[in-house]
């Protein structure tokens, strides 16, 4: 008889031969109160059972609270790889926009390049910004070598999208693939549209120095596209 079974909505039946403290953490990962599913999932990552993962990864799809899905994604990295790896990369195909993003994070915590197929062109440019914004953290992390400047170029092909948040986020993905991104910002640089090249112009200033506050670079850049380079350089004080 088999461990464990899913309803036809994704649910996690108890198993039939279940001992009741693994009922009772099962129960708590979908109890009402946030701390009741917290000290669940910290429990489940402690133990490390596998007989877990899939309800931990059937909570990410759904959990509300962000402690919570940072607790379930903590508790997915104490299990093997090969454990875990394969049925994240389900997720990555879900409709739910959570379980795709839930899925990258975790990818991108675990760091098994062996996953680096799966981050496509398609979950990079995704429609949904936090699946996106994840979809960049974890190919950051997980692309090999030879394949970075590819990536940069995919990267840079979004410069502008959404709210200043979000290309902050984009712009700390292409200033951690270092030099290999600087073409791929000329390309922004010289894009018709002012909030590419003002996003292209702030990412290349956090490039040169990583510690510098990005809401100061992307006003500076504003400035720059706004009067021209010269211009902008004259008026400085």
């Amino acid at each position: 008889m088999p461990r464990s079974s899913l309803r036809a909505g994704g649910d996690l039946i108890n198993p039939t031969h279940e001992n009741p403290q693994d009922t009772r953490l099962r129960d708590a990962l979908r109890a009402g109160s946030s701390s009741t599913r917290l000290e669940a999932a910290l429990a489940i990552g402690t133990r490390a059972d596998p007989a877990f993962v899939d309800a931990l990864v059937a909570r990410c799809a759904i959990e509300p609270d962000f402690f919570v899905r940072d607790m379930l994604t903590w508790a997915l990295t104490r299990f093997p790889a090969e454990t875990t790896v394969p049925r994240l990369l389900q997720e990555l195909r879900s409709e739910r926009a959570q379980a795709r993003s839930q899925a990258l994070h975790t990818l991108s915590k675990i760091g098994d390049r062996g996953a680096w197929p799966a981050i496509t062109r398609s979950l990079l440019h995704d429609a949904d910004d936090e699946v996106a914004r994840s979809a960049w953290r974890a190919a950051v992390v997980l692309v090999p070598e030879g394949e970075n400047r590819e990536l940069a170029e995919d990267l840079a092909a979004q410069l502008g999208r959404g709210d200043r948040d979000l290309q902050r986020s984009l712009s700390r993905a292409l200033v951690a693939l270092g030099d290999v991104s600087e073409p791929a910002l000329r390309t922004g640089l010289a894009s018709d549209d002012p909030a590419v090249r003002a996003h292209a112009r702030a990412t290349e200033i956090l490039l040169r120095d990583p510690d510098a506050d990005f809401d100061a670079a992307v006003d500076e850049a504003k400035r720059i596209v706004a009067l021209g380079p010269e211009t902008a350089k004259g008026t400085r004080c």
